[in-house]
């Protein structure tokens, strides 16, 4: 899940912090549900959470799966740059499946707040990275100090939603 916004608004201000909601201990038989109650909660009252995510503000992804061509929904804290929106993520060992499900399959559906738009993810490559980056790094602190501790290039991707349903 994509918390830099959740951890923000949480006046997290250390990747190491140990009260961040990405360093949470995780059983191994729990990982695989463990989106389910954000998901369900977050549907029940109109975008909003409690937890390590209360006062962030969410959304719903929903992707195709490159490999399955399945439908996954993922919880992940949504950035701004300007009007823009974009996502993330603090995942240290590889990019995350939402991450290459849009890479594969670019049409997905985005739940903000009580609204559902269908939106285009863009993951960014190129100079149009270098230059988003370079901002997002110097706007985001807990951004920039995930990525001074890893060498692959953070996840960077841009919606461009359509109007809601």
């Amino acid at each position: 899940m994509s918390e830099t916004e959740a951890a923000t608004q949480r006046d997290i201000t250390s990747y190491d912090d140990p009260d961040a909601p990405w360093n949470q201990a995780v059983a191994d038989g729990d990982i695989r549900n463990w989106n389910n109650p954000v998901i369900e909660e977050f549907r029940a009252n109109g975008g909003r959470v409690g937890g390590s995510y209360e006062g962030a503000t969410l959304l719903l992804l929903t992707t195709t799966g490159a490999r399955s061509g399945k439908a996954h929904v993922v919880p992940l804290g949504v950035l701004y740059r300007d009007q823009i929106p974009y996502l993330s993520s603090f995942i240290e060992d590889k990019y995350p499946a939402w991450y290459h499900n849009i890479k594969a399959n670019p049409q997905v559906t985005v739940e903000l707040g009580t609204r559902t738009h269908h939106a285009r993810a863009r993951a960014l490559e190129g100079a149009e990275y270098d230059e988003f980056a370079t901002w997002a790094l110097a706007d985001n602190p807990l951004l920039a100090d995930f990525q001074s501790r890893t060498t692959r290039p953070v996840p960077l991707v841009v919606l461009e939603l359509d109007e809601p349903e």
